[in-house]
């Protein structure tokens, strides 16, 4: 298996888009300004236990959806790019399946996520998943809320998790 790298332009900054054979493994927000910093790299190849070679225009193709997603087009990743599961294991990765299937501007509690995944009490375990997902925004977790309907957190941005949200509540409705 081999896997390779690149960078893919957010409102909040470069992220990094790591791809294997069968699809996208990764895609991390970086907490840095400079998403080419040694260490977010390294975590991945740890996990991945394989380097990740660069390759520019890898994820040339997720840009133009993720330029479309942030013009508040209603894109669904999952129905344009592969996504390589790998490094989601057991009731994560249910609870991110589950997650997937979660609609434009649409929002489930972390309680309802737990239930539709088999596991009703399980919502702390979803908001885990959530915390440590290989997909941020192609894979909606920022669309999981707290039982009350407030957003709740987005790893330690809240920002980005209201920002993402907003977007979908005031971006064009998804055709009919």
């Amino acid at each position: 298996m081999t896997f390779r790298y690149d960078f893919a332009p957010t409102p909040f900054g470069d992220a990094l888009a790591v791809f294997s054979d069968e699809g996208i493994v990764r895609f991390d927000l970086s907490e840095s300004d400079d998403p080419t910093v040694p260490w977010l790299l390294e975590g991945v190849s740890r996990q991945l236990h394989s380097v990740p070679q660069p390759d520019p225009g890898a994820a040339d193709e997720l840009a133009h959806l993720l330029d479309d997603y942030f013009e508040g087009a209603p894109v669904r990743f999952d129905e344009h790019v592969a996504l390589d599961w790998r490094l989601a294991d057991g009731f994560a990765l249910t609870a991110l399946q589950v997650i997937s299937g979660i609609g434009w501007g649409e929002t489930l509690s972390y309680g309802e996520v737990a239930v539709l995944a088999g596991h009703p009490g399980a919502a702390r375990a979803v908001g885990t998943a959530c915390r440590l997902t290989p997909f941020s925004v192609i894979v909606p977790v920022h669309r999981v809320v707290r039982s009350d309907g407030t957003p709740g957190h987005y790893g330690a941005h809240p920002e980005r998790k209201r920002f993402l949200l907003d977007l979908e509540a005031q971006g064009r409705a998804p055709a009919g």
